[in-house]
């Protein structure tokens, strides 16, 4: 069976169709009672009185003497006033005012005398120091409205008005149907074509926070019967229905067909990018939508429609999320038919906060995890350029992203050691870093886009590293190359080295992966292939690009290349065999204004540390005497 696409409808207009519908076939909250002391976090469904007052009675507000405030007319401290002892009563804080008292002393004012009788030094006013009855409030008053979310506080003025049950709206229940053929339990063991089921676990993390609930449904299978028993049964007992994958215009995707079958399809396609294949309808009052498979695109059709559902069920507001404004560090393009979400990583770096844009794939969850927040292109633009200001919805902290180190240069696994020491500090700091290769990290120095990074580029000429690049790209100064640590590069080859490669003259007849341009050990391949007069042409595999060592051992182990150039500590992860071709040095460049961040000094402290040689140590495959010393300043 062939669907298509029933439209390419803008995102906003989707959310306000769909909305509309639901309201108009009477999709609305439902409630329940719950205890007052266990509603913190809930929506009272209707407004709520106090049925009695608090206080009850006049209580004192003061440890101290209580009496009437006649009797100390005129005192003052150059003619203080004798109260005898049968015209007062001591009283703590909250006793009930006694009978012909109206005002309180403070025992701190009062003056004991030998025969019971005291003295006092100032006059007090009618009910001074008293808390009179519904001081807090009073009976019949309201002390919250409709749809107001209970706090701790509203807890405790709903117990003192004599409320002990709240009439709340109940959580609604989502269920979340997974499909697929392909589609295997998370926890489960995978083999080849396997795709490990966790969209729901994200999604029902999701609706959690909101104020919902999920049920996940066991994975159906590609097949119609199947999914439409599924949502009629779903249908009967939850409140809204998520249908996960089988939304696209494939020979296997059901998703809309079941939905047209059972209830009302409103919107088949967004333009939207990433979220592009979603379903929006109803069956009966229940509401349907059809996220795509994906789990980026499905995170963002979950945050930019559900939980818009979500509020309708709730009555809990959708809350505008914090925006900043960022400088985004290279251009974005983007296609004319959609509206674009960019995941972005971000850092302070100087008077600006610089945004990263990260991988697009809609498929890299990581990359989700990661992100500090999203900046959105729109429909009919065709990008931005690097240096735009836009605004950035922020999925981190502020503070976390103020916190951030800004690493971008070449990747090493060493990086994100350091980065785990810098969390562990008693003032933890974060490491934002990108893997742009080398000679990003010179570029995003020399536009003040990052604090530091790590850089191992070889002057083919004198057989140095780093140094002359820095003299080179930075004639006026400004930053500071410091040493980091020796490694190995090599071929990384599966276990036994099948192929039997041992010198670059080898890569002629194998499949290899390669780094990405601008990435230090690409230019050392290009510099090995140039020296031993091999083309690029003969190497099968040379434009196949990994953006990081580990991503090239990835691929060595899995298959689908027998060879990469790449370092030891890689190799070792994966259980690979290493054959050692060259001896490195990695350094960081660091800008000069960034010697002053106080997340810098830490990283560059941590370069020095015990604790880093120690896991280098494990890693292996590394020499780091004097990591941190700077080697030149310009």
């Amino acid at each position: 069976m062939k669907h298509n696409y029933l439209s390419n409808i803008p995102l906003k207009e989707a959310v306000e169709k769909f909305l509309s519908c639901l309201k108009d076939v009477g999709t609305s909250y439902k409630t329940e009672t719950v205890e007052t002391r266990r509603a913190n976090g809930r929506t009272v469904a209707e407004a709520v009185y106090a049925k009695r007052c608090s206080p009850h009675y006049c209580a004192c507000a003061m440890d101290g003497i209580a009496l009437k405030a006649g009797l100390t007319a005129g005192a003052s401290e150059s003619s203080p006033v004798l109260i005898k002892k049968e015209d007062f009563t001591f009283v703590d804080t909250g006793d009930p005012l006694p009978d012909g008292a109206d005002c309180v002393v403070m025992i701190e004012e009062v003056t004991e005398n030998s025969d019971g009788s005291v003295m006092l030094y100032s006059a007090s006013a009618p009910w001074s120091h008293v808390r009179q009855i519904g001081e807090d409030v009073s009976a019949g008053d309201m002390i919250a409205p409709s749809f107001t979310r209970v706090t701790p506080s509203l807890i405790g003025a709903f117990l003192a008005g004599g409320v002990f049950e709240l009439t709340v709206t109940k959580k609604p229940v989502f269920a979340i149907i997974p499909t697929g053929d392909e589609i295997v339990d998370a926890q489960s063991e995978v083999k080849s074509g396997d795709i490990p089921e966790y969209n729901s676990a994200v999604f029902s993390a999701m609706l959690s926070e909101w104020g919902a609930e999920s049920e996940v449904y066991p994975i159906t299978p590609d097949d119609p019967a199947l999914l439409e028993a599924a949502v009629k049964k779903a249908c009967e007992v939850c409140d809204g229905v998520i249908v996960i994958a089988g939304s696209s215009a494939g020979r296997d995707d059901y998703t809309s067909s079941v939905l047209e079958k059972l209830g009302k399809v409103l919107v088949h396609g967004l333009a939207i990018r990433p979220g592009k294949p979603a379903v929006l309808g109803c069956i009966g009052k229940v509401p349907f939508i059809g996220v795509p498979g994906y789990p980026v695109s499905g995170i963002i059709v979950m945050e930019n429609i559900v939980k818009t559902v979500v509020s309708l069920l709730t009555k809990i507001p959708v809350e505008d999320a914090e925006k900043i404004s960022v400088t985004v560090s290279k251009r974005i393009p983007s296609s004319l038919k959609y509206h674009e979400f960019v995941r972005c990583r971000a850092a302070v770096v100087g008077n600006k906060t610089v945004a990263v844009p990260m991988g697009r794939a809609a498929g890299i969850v990581s990359d989700f995890a990661k992100a500090s927040g999203i900046v959105e292109i729109e429909q009919n633009s065709e990008g931005v350029e690097g240096g735009e200001r836009l605004e950035m919805t922020l999925l981190k902290s502020r503070g976390e992203i103020e916190r951030c180190v800004c690493v971008i240069g070449s990747h090493d696994v060493l990086i994100d050691e350091l980065s785990d020491i810098l969390a562990r500090g008693e003032k933890p700091f974060c490491v934002m870093s990108a893997n742009t290769g080398s000679m990003g990290c010179i570029t995003a120095l020399r536009n003040k886009e990052a604090h530091l990074g790590g850089i191992h580029l070889l002057d083919a000429e004198s057989g140095e590293y780093n140094k002359s690049y820095v003299k080179k790209y930075f004639p006026n100064g400004g930053v500071t190359l410091v040493k980091g640590i020796g490694r190995i590069q090599g071929f990384i080859v599966p276990k036994g080295n099948p192929k039997q490669l041992e010198a670059i003259e080898d890569l002629r007849r194998v499949s290899f992966v390669n780094r990405q341009r601008g990435a230090g050990t690409r230019i050392l391949l290009d510099w090995l292939l140039g020296k031993h007069g091999i083309s690029i042409d003969e190497i099968y595999g040379y434009t196949r690009e990994e953006y990081t060592h580990t991503a090239v051992a990835a691929a060595v182990a899995c298959g689908s290349a027998d060879c990469g150039l790449g370092v030891y500590s890689a190799a070792r992860t994966y259980d690979l065999d290493f054959v050692p071709l060259f001896n490195e040095q990695y350094d960081f460049l660091v800008s000069n204004e960034a010697f002053e961040h106080d997340g810098v000094k830490a990283f560059l402290a941590a370069l020095k540390s015990e604790e880093f040689k120690r896991r280098l140590k494990k890693l292996g495959g590394y020499d780091f005497k004097n990591a941190g010393e700077i080697i030149l300043e310009v």
